[in-house]
């Protein structure tokens, strides 16, 4: 049976907030003219993907380790972590003089592991899978005496995390809607906790959803069955949160304080992702485009002025290239088409000549002849070409197939 959470209070938030500014910048709260004409009604970004060190988990870090005493600072700190929270806690540690020990998985992102390593902290590469790095942690912890600091599972925490709530509020006090996303749920359950409080101290409701990803959306059920279970997750390009369970603690906050949680595809994160570096110029790591992906996905219908909270943009260079890509062809704008032609000179000029007819681009092109199904008078001929949608991808394969050629489009 879980121990009954007493809710923090707005003055609790509100003292978070003043020692959480000690480190803390206050993000910028940007209008989205695509999201709000897209949408309909007002549509903000809560831009903590320019928060020192890319993410708000400092803010949760930094308000939980400031409360150790004396004694406990001598001890240092552990955590376990692949990315945002590793860094949260190192640059913490650096500001209030505490040694710092971060266990992170073997393969963890290099720039993340150099990042946390440049704000002090010693690393140690531990762990083919995260829980098995967790163990190693908490083992630390015990043997050395070292305090250990939850990503999610403390109120010290969740109350930090809040503060980007209290931040919402203060800046734009008529918002309606907060999106925000879940992994443990600490950013969540104290954003809606602070949110919910702050407005009703004024005599208002706010709404908050939270978002998740489609293959790591334990609260879905935890929130039906009400409880916190454990849920077997599968591959996500949303790594940061990717969390098999609910924190015991943020559960029963998330249970009170938020109205609803969706889920969104990795396809919808990375259309998301393409949107924000197209229109709002914001590199955004999947975690943290989920609220954008859910509402344009359709997950959630807007009503009122809206804030989305981007929680980080910590992304490697290397996933963002393969996630651009992926987003561009899932929202119909580099597409793969292959046409059959009969091998004899003058085809790859026909083949170029209707797709430029339709204002289609051929960005590359393989030619093959060893293509199973085709007949030895025959050729292949692959291509990825740019188009601006759905509409004008039809468009460009039915200027082929009017000139006569055997063209379709190959689906991922």
């Amino acid at each position: 049976m879980s121990t009954k959470v007493t809710q923090p209070t707005l003055a609790e938030f509100e003292l978070a907030h003043e020692n959480v500014k000690k480190v803390a910048i206050k993000t910028p709260i940007l209008k989205s003219n695509f999201l709000s004409k897209f949408t309909g009604t007002e549509v903000f970004l809560k831009c903590e993907n320019l928060q020192r060190t890319g993410a708000y988990k400092l803010r949760g870090a930094y308000n939980r380790m400031s409360k150790l005493s004396a004694a406990e600072r001598k001890k240092g700190v552990v955590a376990a972590s692949a990315g945002n929270h590793a860094q949260g806690v190192a640059l913490a540690a650096r500001k209030l003089g505490i040694k710092a020990t971060i266990f992170m998985p073997i393969g963890a992102s290099l720039p993340k592991l150099q990042a946390t390593e440049n704000y002090g902290a010693e690393v140690v590469l531990t762990g083919a899978v995260f829980g098995e790095t967790l163990k190693a942690a908490q083992e630390y912890s015990a043997k050395k005496g070292a305090i250990f600091i939850p990503p999610f599972d403390h109120l010290d925490v969740i109350a930090g995390q809040g503060t980007v709530g209290l931040e919402i509020m203060e800046e734009l006090a008529d918002v309606d809607n907060i999106i925000v996303a879940i992994g443990g749920g600490g950013l969540a359950a104290g954003v809606a906790t602070s949110a919910k409080l702050k407005a009703a101290a004024r005599g208002r409701k706010i709404k908050i959803i939270g978002v998740q990803a489609k293959n790591a959306s334990p609260y879905v059920q935890s929130l039906k069955l009400g409880r916190p279970i454990e849920q077997q997750i599968t591959r996500t390009i949303a790594d940061g949160i990717a969390v098999s369970k609910p924190g015991a603690i943020p559960f029963q906050l998330i249970k009170k304080n938020i109205d609803k949680v969706v889920t969104v595809s990795d396809d919808e994160i990375a259309k998301a992702i393409v949107v924000l570096l197209e229109r709002s110029k914001m590199v955004v790591e999947p975690a943290g485009a989920v609220g954008v992906a859910a509402i344009m996905s359709g997950a959630v219908k807007l009503k009122g002025k809206t804030v989305v909270i981007l929680s980080g943009g910590n992304i490697d260079p290397l996933l963002l290239q393969k996630v651009v890509g992926h987003g561009l062809a899932a929202a119909e704008r580099y597409t793969s088409i292959s046409v059959m032609l009969p091998d004899r000179p003058g085809m790859l000029v026909k083949t170029a000549e209707a797709i430029a007819s339709a204002h289609g681009n051929v960005v590359e092109v393989l030619h093959t002849r060893h293509g199973k199904g085709l007949e030895i008078s025959e050729v292949e001929l692959k291509m990825s070409v740019e188009t601006t949608g759905h509409d004008h991808r039809q468009r460009v394969l039915k200027a082929l197939q009017d000139a006569g050629l055997k063209a379709r489009i190959d689906e991922e």
